[in-house]
C-alpha cells in the first residue's frame, strides 16, 4: 500500500519538538552492604589506635580448701593497634549559564550532579573498605591509604595452597594464592571458617560474598529446607536463595556485595568493625575562577578492625 501523492508527513515536517521525558533511568549499583551494617565513630587525627584484649585459657584445676595463693598469674598487657584515615573525593564543574536553560529531568544540574557524586563517593568508601592492601603513612607526595578488609583478618582463615595473613595489624597485605590453587567455594570451607571463628570466641552474624558466590551459597545442601517460624500473622518463608544460612554455630545473613573482591568471602560480626571517619561525606564549594560553578563531594576516613578474630575469611575462591 502507498501514500496519496504529496501528502505531507512527519518525515518532512521541521520543526516539531523533540518528546525528551523529564525521568532519568539510572540503574547503576548504589547499594553498599559493608558500611551500611558495621558501626562508625568520629576520630580527631588521621592516625587513631585501639587496643585488643582477649581472656587468658580456661582453667579447671581444683584447689584445696583454706590455700593460700603463693603464686598468680602474669597479667598480659592489652595491643595496641591503629591505622590511617584515606581521602576520598569526586568533582564537578558546571557552566553557569546552564542554570539558566530549560533541562529534562532536573531543575538545577549542579544539585543533580552532586547528589550522583555523594551516591559515588560512598561506593568507593565501600569498595576501599574491602580492599586487600596494607595502611600507608604518607607524606608530602604519597597519599595516605587506610588499611583494607583484607590486611586485617588473620586468625581465623579457610584459604588456598600459598595464601594467607600473618600479621592481622593492618600493615601487610593478605597474600593471595595463586590462580592455580583457588578453590570453588564449597560448604565445607564455610564450616570450617565459622568453626574457627566460634573457637575463637566470635559470632559472626553476616557472610558477605560476590555475586557469583552468592550463586553457589545459594545451592548448599540443604539449604533450602532450612526454615523460619513465622509470627502467628504470617506465612512461613522457605529461605530458598540462601540469604540466611543456619550453621552449628550461629545464623548468617548471606549479603552479595558489588564492591568486593570476588575472590574472597568474609564472615563478619557488625559490632567489631566500624568506618571512623576524620571529615565525613560533605559537600565543598571550590573557589570561583571563572564562568562555572566548581564542586566537591570529599570524605575521610578509615577502617577500624576492634578485634580482629571475631571474623573469618573464605579466601582464594574461584570467580567464575
Amino acid at each position: 500500500m502507498a501514500i496519496v501523492a504529496n501528502t505531507f508527513t512527519g518525515y518532512s515536517a521541521v520543526g516539531i519538538r523533540e518528546e525528551l521525558s523529564n525521568i532519568i533511568q539510572n540503574i547503576s549499583p548504589e547499594t553498599t552492604p559493608f558500611i551500611s551494617n558495621v558501626g562508625s565513630e568520629n576520630v580527631t587525627n588521621t592516625y587513631f589506635e585501639w587496643q585488643e584484649d582477649s581472656l587468658s585459657a580456661v582453667s579447671t584445676t581444683a584447689q584445696i580448701d583454706g590455700d593460700d595463693v603463693a603464686s598468680f598469674a602474669a597479667t598480659a598487657a592489652t595491643t595496641r593497634k591503629g591505622n590511617y584515615t584515606q581521602i576520598l573525593r569526586r568533582t564537578t564543574i558546571i557552566a553557569d549559564n546552564l542554570a539558566d536553560q530549560d533541562t529534562a529531568g532536573r531543575t538545577n544540574e549542579l544539585s543533580y550532579q552532586l547528589a550522583k557524586r555523594g551516591k559515588e563517593i560512598r561506593r568507593d568508601l565501600e569498595a576501599t573498605m574491602l580492599l586487600n592492601n596494607a595502611s600507608v603513612a604518607g607524606n608530602a607526595s604519597t597519599a595516605r591509604e587506610t588499611g583494607g578488609l583484607g590486611a586485617w583478618i588473620a586468625t581465623n582463615e579457610n584459604v588456598g595452597t600459598g595464601g594467607g595473613l600473618t600479621t592481622g595489624d593492618g600493615t601487610t597485605a593478605r597474600t593471595d594464592a595463586a590462580s592455580n590453587n583457588m578453590r570453588a567455594f564449597t560448604e565445607t570451607i564455610l564450616k570450617d571458617a565459622m568453626q574457627q571463628a566460634f573457637v575463637s570466641g566470635g559470632e559472626p552474624t553476616m557472610l558477605m560474598v560476590g555475586p557469583v558466590n552468592k550463586q553457589k551459597v545459594s545451592a548448599f545442601a540443604g539449604v533450602a529446607a532450612q526454615r523460619y517460624q513465622a509470627p502467628s500473622d504470617g506465612p512461613t518463608t522457605i529461605i530458598g536463595a540462601a540469604d540466611v544460612y543456619l550453621s552449628d554455630f550461629g545464623t548468617l545473613s548471606v549479603i552479595p556485595n558489588r564492591f568486593q573482591r570476588e575472590r574472597d568471602g568474609w564472615l563478619l560480626d557488625p559490632e567489631y568493625a566500624s568506618v571512623s571517619y576524620l571529615r565525613p561525606i560533605q559537600q565543598v564549594e571550590l573557589a570561583k575562577t571563572g564562568d562555572a560553578e566548581k564542586s566537591m563531594i570529599l570524605v575521610e576516613a578509615g577502617l577500624k578492625v576492634s578485634n580482629e578474630a571475631a571474623h573469618a575469611i573464605c579466601a582464594d575462591l574461584t570467580i567464575t
